[in-house]
């Protein structure tokens, strides 16, 4: 063995551990997907409160799609909602709190974990609890609504009791007790509790319940005429977040099984035959190969640029939504110029290379398989998810930059972050994936065998265990898509869009 080969099996070893760490640690991690699905539920429930004024065309047509969107029972929906996010947190921290016990149970405890270690755990578990207690407040409030009172104030009672959290959630859940106790209880901070610590409908309906027992008529007209604004943007918002994949979906179905027939009947001259079976003339071997993936991706993200923003000092949790964007800009970045750069002195003694390779054609169709691939790319990777979601009850983790943008309601942070997830990603891992991995294995493996390892390798890549299942979906249609169409833009334009979508749904249900 050479000593290059040495090093290229230590630095695998290396990043194979780093990656079983990594989804490891991602198993016992929540989904972000919970998360959208409460903020789905907060805009539902803000459309609940939809009450037209005028019997104008438009008026009626806000109405349907208001009866279509909250169903039955809307509240009752809801409550339900919270209580599934509330049994999962659970879950979440009965995991993280059995980390605590020593593996081994004959070291001393003291040994068991080290103390930055069981900072980060206590880090994690005081969030899942303030997680748990505004979960509790919402649902009392629910409750309340649906005219469970004394359940409400239980609710609100136990969670002002068992709050272990320096924060000022209990004082509002006394605050709420108090708002529908007889005789009510208000106190000076009353408004200021509610404003802090709720958000969306819950916010209003607290509101609206201290100004009517308060007797403050212009306040409570006031708030309940901004309930009819905010109902009615959300009944718009809530068309583009279901209305819009929906139809995409609906219109990808229809493609797909347009693309099957005439598969079935014109064979070897349909769409999905072109260049079928067609490999790459690939001037180099599986060393080539097995170098750019380790050292240009995997050593390069996972290993160089932690080591050197921890040698830096630098501490990016404390930064703001803006200044972490920033940081994960410049971080993938680094990691894609990195990668490129190892990609291009590792192949460039193969210079000119065959035809092909790493294809830009602004002339063509790159444009029609980019966007046919995301119309068949939404209801598949749904499918799946739904799948998924059984599989991992709502833990396996997530990308993180995902929850980053839920919250991100900064323009110049949304901007960063659209700039970095449907630009930077797609056009770095386009290349790597799809224009080097996937060409380089059909040396060794038909066209479909080389686009199923590239997508595993894909979606192992981004270390979260609920999303191998659909990440793997997505990169199986991206090589498709790049294996018919032989041009990189197609696939670089699909994953765009995806992120994209990705993105603009998050923006719309973080807007409350």
């Amino acid at each position: 063995m050479t000593i290059k080969r040495f090093i290229l099996a230590l630095l695998t070893l290396f990043a194979i551990a780093k990656v079983f760490l990594s989804l490891g640690e991602s198993f016992n991690q929540p989904q972000v997907q919970k998360r959208l699905e409460l903020y789905q539920t907060n805009l539902v429930l803000q459309a609940t409160e939809y009450q037209p004024t005028e019997n104008s065309e438009a008026q009626e047509s806000l109405v349907s799609v208001q009866k279509a969107i909250i169903g039955e029972n809307p509240y009752e929906s809801a409550t339900k909602q919270y209580q599934e996010a509330r049994e999962e947190a659970g879950i979440t921290r009965s995991k993280l709190q059995a980390k605590f016990v020593p593996s081994d149970l004959l070291a001393p405890p003291a040994q068991a974990i080290e103390p930055s270690r069981r900072n980060q755990l206590q880090e994690e578990v005081f969030e899942v609890d303030k997680f748990v207690q505004s979960l509790e407040l919402r649902k009392g409030l629910l409750q309340a609504r649906q005219g469970k009172i004394e359940t409400a104030k239980e609710t609100w009672q136990k969670l002002a009791q068992t709050s272990n959290t320096e924060s000022t959630i209990e004082e509002t859940a006394a605050v709420l007790t108090g708002l529908w106790t007889t005789p009510t209880q208000i106190s000076a901070q009353s408004e200021a509790l509610i404003t802090q610590n709720l958000q969306g409908w819950f916010r209003d309906r607290a509101i609206q319940q201290l100004y009517t027992v308060q007797e403050d008529q212009d306040k409570l007209q006031q708030i309940l005429a901004q309930t009819q604004t905010t109902a009615k943007n959300s009944l718009l918002k809530l068309g583009f977040v279901a209305g819009i994949p929906a139809f995409f979906g609906l219109t990808g179905i229809s493609l797909l099984v347009f693309l099957v027939i005439q598969f079935a009947i014109r064979g070897e001259n349909s769409i999905l035959a072109t260049n079928a079976g067609v490999n790459w003339e690939t001037p180099w071997d599986w060393e080539i190969i097995w170098q750019v993936l380790i050292v240009g991706f995997f050593f390069v993200g996972q290993f160089v640029l932690p080591l050197l923003f921890g040698l830096s000092g630098f501490n990016p949790g404390g930064l703001s939504i803006r200044g972490k964007a920033i940081y994960v800009l410049i971080s993938y970045i680094l990691m894609a110029l990195g990668g490129l750069s190892v990609l291009f002195f590792s192949i460039r003694r193969f210079f000119p290379l065959p035809p092909d390779w790493f294809s830009f054609k602004l002339k063509g169709n790159w444009f029609l398989w980019g966007l046919g691939g995301y119309l068949v790319a939404l209801p598949s990777v749904v499918v799946v998810s739904l799948i998924n979601q059984q599989i991992w009850q709502g833990q396996g983790g997530s990308n993180p930059i995902l929850f980053l943008a839920l919250q991100a309601q900064d323009k110049v942070a949304l901007g960063i972050f659209f700039f970095t997830a449907s630009l930077a990603a797609p056009l770095f891992e386009e290349i790597i994936f799809r224009g080097f991995l996937l060409s380089s294995l059909t040396r060794y493996v038909p066209v479909w065998g080389s686009i199923l390892i590239s997508s595993l390798i894909f979606s192992t890549a981004h270390l979260s265990l609920s999303e191998v299942l659909p990440l793997t979906t997505l990169g199986i249609i991206l090589g498709f898509v790049y294996a018919r169409s032989r041009n990189i833009l197609a696939p670089i334009f699909l994953h765009s869009l995806w992120n994209s979508g990705t993105l603009f749904s998050l923006f719309v249900l973080g807007s409350q």
